[in-house]
């Protein structure tokens, strides 16, 4: 049995999976971040002891969170719970839980569960892609997840879109995550005039109604995912893009999206599908869980 762990700054949720992928349990905790490094420690191993206590044996543990591991020292990195920064947390949940535990980028548990039974099962190599909050990626292939040598594949996001564009929270301007996540493109329609407390699914609303400033917005939105997205393709040269977070649900990606992202491929007959997530909300944390193979049959 797997067990899958999703680290998020407001909620810690855990799946456990048979052998053949099916879910058999869910449960979710709220994240103590404010009682600290040590809470959250204790939250994760009282989770993880639910869910093997509701199948009456030790289970693998695989962990999916914003951040990533850094090679040089196993430390975490870039973590929205900011209290798991810089601390050693792989090891230590494994010394607390008496088992090796592993962990990824939540854009990687993403692009894994979604290339093992997801949209991008039939594929050889999958680009996942998470248009939300923030933006993520993850490259697999042929099941396997290519993390990089500086554990950053994948990380499209802050690539730089446009040199003069917003300030992103990295320290550099324009990155693609300050177009192309929710907060950029609700802020993408405030600086062309648009209401100051609108929200991304608000400016999403307005345009299928004919607001204008709106659809300038979307059209901003869509040309910019075109020219990103084309720059992970000249490079990977991927099998299938798989979108997910809730931008993904935005159904224009894949038709005048996928018409802007033609536009600057190096190639004139493009036809690498762009496919909506199969297994959505879902895709992180069964993900953690697959970051364990499953056991086979005896």
């Amino acid at each position: 049995m797997r067990i899958g762990i999703d680290l998020g700054g407001t909620k810690t949720e855990g799946v456990i999976l048979d052998p053949a992928g099916c879910e058999l349990l869910r449960k979710r905790y709220s994240t103590p971040q404010a009682q600290g490094y040590s809470a959250v420690l204790s939250t994760i191993v009282s989770l993880v002891n639910e869910l093997e206590q509701s199948v009456d044996e030790n289970c693998t543990v695989g962990i999916g969170m914003p951040g990533v591991i850094s090679p040089a020292d196993s430390s975490l990195r870039n973590s929205n719970t900011v209290c798991l920064t810089g601390k050693p947390i792989v090891s230590d949940l494994a010394r607390e839980l008496g088992r090796p535990v592993r962990m990824e980028n939540d854009a990687n548990c993403f692009a894994l569960s979604e290339a093992i039974d997801g949209a991008g099962r039939s594929y050889e190599t999958v680009f996942g892609v998470i248009m939300g909050t923030g933006i993520g990626g993850g490259i697999i292939h042929q099941g396997k997840l290519i993390p990089g040598h500086l554990h950053i594949a994948g990380e499209w996001g802050h690539n730089q879109l446009e040199t003069d564009g917003p300030r992103c929270y990295c320290g550099r301007r324009g990155c693609v995550e300050t177009f192309l996540s929710g907060p950029g493109l609700a802020a993408d329609y405030v600086r062309r005039g648009g209401s100051s407390d609108a929200t991304a699914k608000d400016a999403i609303h307005l345009a299928a109604g004919g607001d204008e400033i709106a659809e300038q917005t979307v059209q901003a939105f869509l040309k910019r995912f075109g020219r990103a997205l084309a720059v992970v393709i000249n490079i990977l040269d991927p099998h299938a893009i798989i979108l997910g977070g809730g931008l993904s649900n935005i159904e224009r990606l894949y038709f005048e999206g996928r018409e802007y992202v033609t536009q600057h491929v190096f190639w004139d007959g493009f036809d690498t599908p762009i496919l909506k997530n199969k297994n959505g909300d879902s895709a992180g944390v069964r993900g953690a869980a697959q970051l364990w193979p499953a056991a086979k049959a005896p």
